[in-house]
Formats: structure tokens, C-alpha cells, sequence
């Protein structure tokens, strides 16, 4: 009998491009009216402050019940949650939530997520076997039971509920419509 062993980088990564590609399905379906579509009366959307930039609706304890998110809110909070994981993996200050906004529209946070996915790829193409034994910075804090191993999962399952989420608004949305 042949056995064949697979990294756990490379079985990161192949998890990654899966999860990329099932998301990769709905972002290119997006309408620029899916993303402030408010699927529900108690949501949590993106707005526009005062001064012109884009702001998610946001709780510091979670309420109950949790609103139903859009898809513009959504997209902001892969691209808070993925800018952090991605600050701590490169060594750089991770960004407050605060520090990261909504691109404006569709089309701007579709090319934000892709850059992410960028980046990312990038950080899981240096990672070592080696790496992925080192305690994770993030969103752990430095916990010894969590390595970055842990973070690089972490990422793809939450990529993956947040990709799931979106491609459901996106089809209750059009189900709506006729």
C-alpha cells in the first residue's frame, strides 16, 4: 500500500484556495445593490459618516439578537478581521477596528478582498512547517494553546462562514426580487 503525506502548509493553502474559490463564485455575481441591502428591520449595514467615510455599524458586547449583517458590512468585516490576522502574520502594528473602513461601494471592497486574498497567499507561501508551531499572535493573544497553525485555519473557516453568509444574502436578495 502507497501512502502520501501532505504538508500541513500545503493542506492549508489547498483549504484556502477551495474556500477562495467558493467565495470567488459569489463575488462575481455581486449587483452593487446587493451590498446595502438590508435583508431584515434589525440589521448592522455600513454607513456614511459625517466626514464622507464609511462606517460599519458596530457593538462592543454582542446583542441579542444579533442583527442580520448585509453584504457591505459583511465585506468590511473580512477585510477588518483578514487586515489584523495578515498586520500580526507580516510583524507590523495590527490596526484598530477603527482603522479600517469600508472601500465605498461593491466594486471598490471586491478589489479590497482580492488584494487581501493577496496578501494572505503571500504569508501562507513563506510559512515553514516550522512556523506553523509558533504560538499564534492572533486572535488568540499569544495563547501557548494556539499556534499559527491555528491562525491560518481560523482564517480559512471564518473566510468560509463569512463567504456563506454573503452568497445567501446574495440569493435571498435575488429571490426577493422576482
Amino acid at each position: 500500500m502507497t501512502t502520501s503525506t501532505t504538508s500541513r502548509c500545503a493542506l492549508l493553502r489547498w483549504q484556502f484556495d477551495l474556500t477562495w474559490s467558493l467565495f470567488e463564485y459569489h463575488l462575481e455575481r455581486l449587483d452593487p445593490g446587493d451590498f446595502l441591502w438590508e435583508p431584515a428591520a434589525h440589521c448592522w449595514t455600513v454607513r456614511r459618516g459625517a466626514d464622507g467615510a464609511w462606517v460599519p455599524d458596530w457593538a462592543e458586547t454582542e446583542p441579542d439578537p444579533v442583527p442580520v449583517p448585509t453584504i457591505g458590512w459583511l465585506s468590511w468585516h473580512i477585510g477588518w478581521w483578514w487586515s489584523v490576522t495578515i498586520d500580526h502574520a507580516e510583524g507590523r502594528r495590527p490596526r484598530e477596528r477603527t482603522e479600517v473602513g469600508w472601500p465605498g461601494d461593491g466594486k471598490a471592497a471586491i478589489e479590497w478582498l482580492r488584494g487581501l486574498r493577496t496578501a494572505w497567499t503571500a504569508v501562507l507561501e513563506r510559512l515553514t512547517e516550522e512556523d506553523l508551531d509558533a504560538i499564534a499572535p492572533f486572535p488568540w493573544d499569544r495563547d501557548p494553546e494556539h499556534t499559527v497553525a491555528h491562525m491560518a485555519a481560523w482564517v480559512n473557516a471564518e473566510l468560509m462562514k463569512n463567504a456563506t453568509e454573503i452568497g445567501q444574502l446574495r440569493l435571498l436578495r435575488a429571490a426577493s426580487a422576482t
